[in-house]
């Protein structure tokens, strides 16, 4: 069994979305593992006004909801407490700070403090500042923040950010989220690069001829209009998500495995990025947006009929790049990223193409042989494919293509946690290794900017792409050019390894 963890928690926004799908059955997950047992406490906080009995009563409809029925939902529900708050009032923080003071005491929580700010981000300036005006931030165990994404619209926005949230705590104190972080596949690649000799010596430009990254959504963008038109797909998925997958793909091997090494090597990728400006954005990065469609063999509108959203919006639903890693080990090699909504499938993927050697006896005009492939499945499944070639059987030496598969659809699934599950315990633990780094931000902001600037400049020819397809035109050819395709991602899919 883990060590307890003493901590109290304040969720601001806890009647919202985030909070009920994700971080009250996270937390009651770690709660039902013992890691955080009896010696915590949460306190939500939202404008709604509640009483304590009918907050908990949502925290136990939004377990259930997610996990099914559970017997000790009273036990894990009496942990929490709930305050009607308004953020920009600070007699309502001096009423939280009494109410946190009782708590800790009659909890023996040590004067431990997590802020969980599940809210718009517009707010978490301001509630970092009246945190530390109105004395929450003055404790006698320590205090982390936890934020959300999106961490500013650009740099120079994130940095007005930054600089507020900085007066309140430390860097080492602010724990910006990214739940792809929290994915157990994604945290596995670190370890498939390190720990395997197979891999680590092959991992550069001599051998790897390019890099695939795929994140395809079925879903549209559902009531998140008004957000998304703020943000679009390149601001929403890729300056985060994408660019931390790129960033763990492509690192140094780190001096140690602590929090500053692996963080480190990260930056030095960040800043090893090549910088895309002007005209040639449109020979890196294609940019689309849905029409009509089928999902499920179901009509879906386009992308501008969806509610809140401008009926000529310039939006882009979808981002499809080429982003080259111009160091040592890289040059050269082109790491292809891609995501979207309304697309074919659901599916995070990674597809690691290995080069032709350079004269293979197998080869035949009429059949050419499959490149290696090594396949990450992220989501909804989670594994390993490395696709070999091997003598195909009662022939005389005819090769074919065989999947070595390991899958956590069997015995492991079971032990595969929830990604905020995992990064709520190392927040709790002051592991910080798995949250992005003022520097990841701004330097991943950075590259971006030099995006949306020219897309901001002109017309996008939208729309581009039929809802249930895998994108626009434009995104095959950006391969081609270089002579490569994407690969299927649905003939990627991990065999049942149970």
């Amino acid at each position: 069994m883990e060590q307890n963890m003493t901590t109290l928690i304040m969720i601001f926004g806890a009647t919202g979305d985030l909070a009920k799908r994700k971080l009250f059955p996270s937390l009651y997950r770690l709660f039902e593992r013992g890691r955080i047992a009896n010696r915590f406490a949460v306190i939500g906080v939202a404008r709604r006004p509640l009483s304590n009995d009918q907050f908990q009563q949502s925290v136990k409809d939004s377990v259930t909801s997610a996990l099914g029925a559970k017997q000790n939902l009273d036990q894990f529900a009496s942990h929490f407490y709930y305050q009607s708050h308004d953020v920009t009032d600070s007699n309502s923080y001096i009423a939280l700070k009494k109410l946190a003071d009782e708590i800790d005491t009659h909890n023996h929580l040590e004067g431990n403090r997590i802020f969980y700010l599940a809210m718009a981000p517009e707010f978490f300036g301001s509630i970092a500042l009246h945190l530390k005006a109105d004395g929450l931030t003055n404790v006698k165990g320590y205090k982390r923040l936890v934020i959300e994404k999106p961490f500013g619209h650009d740099l120079e926005s994130a940095k007005e950010l930054n600089e507020q949230i900085r007066t309140a705590f430390s860097e080492e104190e602010i724990y910006r989220i990214d739940h792809y972080l929290g994915k157990e596949m994604v945290r596995n690649i670190e370890v498939i690069r390190f720990a395997n000799a197979i891999f680590e010596p092959l991992w550069n430009n001599r051998y790897i001829s390019n890099i695939q990254i795929t994140s395809s959504e079925t879903l549209g963008v559902e009531e998140r209009g008004r957000y998304y038109e703020s943000s679009g797909a390149l601001r929403d998925m890729l300056q985060n998500h994408m660019m931390q997958i790129v960033a763990l793909l492509a690192m140094e091997p780190p001096i140690s495995l602590t929090t500053k090494e692996i963080r480190l090597e990260k930056v030095r990728v960040f800043r090893s990025l090549r910088t895309i400006k002007g005209e040639a954005v449109n020979d890196y990065f294609v940019r689309g947006q849905y029409g009509e469609g089928e999902i499920d063999q179901k009509k879906v509108p386009k992308y501008r009929d969806e509610p809140m959203v401008n009926n000529e919006s310039n939006t882009e639903t979808f981002v499809a790049g080429k982003v080259m890693i111009d160091n040592f080990r890289w040059a050269g090699v082109p790491f292809y990223i891609r995501t979207g909504k309304r697309m074919e499938t659901k599916s995070t993927k990674i597809v690691i193409q290995f080069k032709d050697i350079p004269m293979n006896l197998y080869y035949r005009p009429e059949k050419e042989l499959s490149p290696n492939l090594l396949v990450i499945h992220i989501q909804p499944e989670e594994g390993i494919t490395l696709h070999l070639n091997a003598k195909k059987a009662g022939s005389h030496l005819d090769a074919q293509e065989v999947k070595l598969s390991f899958s956590n659809t069997g015995t492991y699934a079971m032990n595969t946690p929830e990604g905020y599950e995992k990064l709520l315990f190392d927040c709790m633990r002051g592991d910080a290794t798995n949250f992005t780094h003022w520097d990841e931000v701004a330097y991943s902001w950075a590259f971006v900017d030099e995006i949306s600037k020219v897309w901001d400049q002109t017309k996008g020819d939208f729309p581009n792409y039929d809802a249930g397809t895998m994108g626009p035109k434009a995104a095959d050819e950006l391969l081609e050019k270089d002579g490569f395709f994407w690969w299927p991602i649905n003939n990627l899919d991990v065999d049942n390894c149970r």
